[in-house]
């Protein structure tokens, strides 16, 4: 073959190789190697970054376990004091000198050590300062939403208290595992956990072990008993929420949790006899006692000011007690003083606390708020902490009652319900009066009994006389024809807050079976005042820290409902103070709008009630003082059934007389509301043997009387009659109104407490 047929054959042979080799360049590759991007991401490139970073983590970590020392125990966080002050900026107490006695570990029961390493560190004798597994099962759950990083040691929590500061932060928490490492090191291991147990706060302002023990079960440390220490151990997680005698249903279900996985940890870890362990019982703690200076309401306005702090914040308990905040309240120092003397005038100087049992077991709070700005300018929580801790303002374990059942009412008005018979739901809609009437249309049979057994209507009756009278039978077909769910909405559109036990689908929620607290109403009420304007109440005015930010409460939120349909129940409310339950509180000072309620049992009452200026909500509660069980109303200060019309009433028209005292009052504002046509009846809504599910059609006299037919109320000697002939009962008058003062000489009393007509 002659060299130029040799070549021409080399050539068709590399042109047949080609397109393998165009082939392989669709992949990314040239002659085998990546190309592009791709070169720069190769298995070997990443493993290699991978343990480069892994070995760069280390060297730095090495580096700061040298280069970090063991700092002074953190002297400052344990001797700050929190200011608070009075909206004129009275200061009214100075907390925060720390509540500390050291005792050293051979004081400290072996098994109650035990306890709390059982519950926090299993592995403290082993582990080395801190826990990997630990840390990474908190950074998962954190990631994943499950709740913030956790997997500390004894000894990292240790470090925390007694080293560094209460901040979660990154910069801490990385300061804080070398700090462990090195305190692992240099300290012995009973001398970590003595540390640990002396440094923890525990609730009830006690800060170590020893005053924890006398806080809690009023005995030195060496003196616990295993049951009593792991008590200690499971509340150490949240103690303002576990604390036995504050804490609501769902409080004392997780630490009851807490405290049996307390036992339960020991007899797995081998330290607890199970026999021993199944005969072992929970021991209640003793009633807190007030910190000297906290006497009076001052306790109780601190309190509230602590909890709205750390809900804004997000501070845990011990980071707030380290101190260094200065706060001021929104409390008016003259409105104050008013409400305490109108609950001591009109409520303790009449009962007999040690001769008679009921009156043992009344609780009274209370919660007054300026609609216009949301500013809490008076509160009472009790007879003071040391006879009631929590506050009776905030407690959240008792049912509004009636008082909920003007939320029945803006969720009709708001989302255009209608009457089984297609009718719009207005003030002026016919319902069937009839006590124990089965409710029609519900899934869940519900036929409610109105207070005294008494049928309103004969049997029809206006929304506005059944408001007039709280009359359930009507209120549990209302909630029906709107659906349960919906007012639910409404509720928490309005500020009421979604706790456990909510009977969201069933009709019984129209009566306020669900659980509330005086400052949560008072916010309800007030955006009914401030038409429609959600109004979240706030009784912090101002807090500063040096090294932490408080955001306010924004008080004067948007719009929660319409103004028509706040209008129209506050038109409604002030019909209920001319000529229903709450006429109690009538005065020729102001107007006034207002619901009474009193919850299933007589086991709570309340009146809340307002004026243009003011919201106040007044509660009492039946609690016997010793099992802290709910217990009835009836018979307080030797009368009858205590309901909202009596002593709540009472209060709120003398605070509210004092409160207003020389100020010009006004006229509610209510151009928009819309009391509805007057319906006439029709076949389908006479009344007959069967319930037609809701009165709808009657024409009484032309207008809404205010009144029942069958049960007129009476009226107090020397009190003008509610309405004058010819006008609706839920229509205010637009007279001017004198000043507060004038009239407080002829104050009608109000009527006795068994005249409630209401349930």
């Amino acid at each position: 073959m002659g060299r130029a047929e040799a070549r021409r054959a080399q050539q068709q042979r590399g042109a047949r190789r080609a397109p393998r080799g165009r082939a392989k360049g669709r992949g990314g590759q040239q002659g085998g190697k990546p190309a592009g991007i791709r070169r720069f991401f190769t298995w070997k490139k990443i493993l290699g970054a991978f343990f480069g970073a892994v070995l760069l983590g280390m060297a730095a970590l090495v580096g700061l376990y040298f280069y970090v020392d063991e700092p002074d125990p953190n002297a400052d966080a344990l001797t700050q004091n929190n200011v608070y002050k009075l909206a004129d900026g009275t200061v009214i107490a100075r907390v925060g000198k720390t509540n500390r006695q050291i005792v050293p570990i051979d004081k400290i029961p072996a098994d109650v050590q035990t306890a709390f390493i059982a519950i926090e560190n299993k592995s403290f004798y082993e582990d080395r300062g801190i826990d990997l597994k630990g840390i990474g099962r908190g950074l998962f759950n954190t990631v994943t939403g499950k709740g913030k990083a956790g997997g500390s040691t004894i000894t990292q929590q240790y470090v925390k208290n007694f080293y560094l500061t209460q901040d979660q932060t990154a910069t801490r928490k990385l300061k804080e595992l070398i700090i462990s490492l090195k305190v692992d090191q240099s300290k012995e291991k009973p001398e970590i956990l003595a540390g640990y147990l002396n440094t923890n706060f525990y609730g009830r302002n006690a800060y170590g072990i020893q005053a924890a023990a006398q806080a809690y079960y009023g005995v030195d440390a060496n003196k616990l008993t295993l049951e009593q220490g792991a008590y200690l151990a499971a509340v150490l997680q949240a103690p303002s929420q576990y604390d036995w005698a504050t804490a609501g249903p769902n409080g004392k279900r997780l630490v009851m949790i807490r405290f049996n996985a307390v036992l339960d940890n020991m007899v797995e870890m081998g330290k607890l006899d199970a026999a021993k362990r199944k005969d072992m019982k929970f021991q209640e703690p003793i009633k807190p006692k007030a910190l000297p200076g906290m006497e009076g309401q001052k306790g109780y306005l601190i309190q509230a000011a602590d909890e709205e702090l750390k809900r804004q914040t997000g501070m845990t308990e011990a980071q707030l007690k380290a101190g260094g905040w200065d706060i001021t309240l929104t409390v008016d120092p003259k409105k104050q003083a008013a409400l305490e003397k109108a609950v001591q005038d009109e409520l303790e100087s009449k009962l007999d606390r040690k001769g008679r049992a009921v009156d043992s077991a009344v609780q009274a709070g209370a919660t007054s708020v300026d609609p216009k700005t949301g500013a809490i300018v008076a509160m009472y929580g009790g007879t003071g902490q040391s006879e009631q801790w929590a506050s009776n303002a905030l407690r959240k374990d008792f049912q509004p009652g009636s008082t909920f059942k003007p939320v029945v009412l803006a969720s009709a008005l708001e989302t255009k319900a209608s009457t089984r018979d297609g009718k719009p739901i207005t003030p002026s809609s016919l319902y069937d009066g009839t006590s124990k009437r089965p409710v029609v249309g519900s899934d869940v049979p519900f036929s409610p009994q109105n207070q005294d057994d008494k049928d309103y209507g004969d049997p029809m009756m206006t929304v506005q006389d059944a408001t007039n009278s709280s009359v359930n039978s009507v209120y549990a077909q209302m909630i029906v024809d709107v659906g349960p769910k919906k007012v639910k909405k409404t509720a928490l559109q309005l500020g009421m807050v979604d706790r456990d036990g909510w009977p969201e689908d069933k009709p019984a929620m129209s009566l306020g079976t669900m659980s509330a607290d005086t400052v949560e109403m008072a916010g309800v009420y007030a955006t009914f005042d401030s038409h429609g304007k959600k109004i979240t109440p706030s009784i912090i005015k101002s807090a500063k820290h040096a090294s932490r930010e408080f955001k306010p409460v924004r008080a004067v939120g948007d719009t929660a409902i319409s103004r028509k349909t706040a209008d129209t129940v506050t038109k409604v409310l002030t019909g209920v103070v001319k000529d229903g339950s709450g006429k109690a509180v009538r005065s020729s000072a102001y107007e006034a709008a207002g619901k009474t309620g009193t919850s299933e049992s007589n086991y709570a009452a309340w009146f809340t009630g307002f004026t243009p200026e003011l919201v106040t909500v007044v509660a009492m509660f039946g609690e016997e003082p010793v099992t802290h069980k709910q217990t009835t109303l009836t018979g307080t200060a030797g009368g009858g059934r205590a309901g909202g019309s009596s002593f709540p009433a009472a209060i709120w028209k003398e605070y509210t007389l004092a409160a207003l005292g020389g100020v010009e009052t006004g006229s509610f504002d209510l151009d928009e509301a819309d009391m509805g046509k007057v319906q006439s009846p029709t076949a389908s809504t006479t009344p007959s043997g069967t319930p037609s599910g809701s009165g709808s059609s009657q024409s009484p006299s032309g207008t809404p009387s205010g009144t029942p037919s069958k049960t007129p109320s009476k009226t107090p000697s020397g009190t003008p009659s509610g309405t004058p002939s010819g006008t609706p009962s839920g229509t205010p008058s637009k007279t001017p109104k004198p000043t507060a003062s004038s009239s407080k000489s002829n104050t009608p009393k109000p009527p006795p407490p068994e005249e409630e007509p209401e349930r």
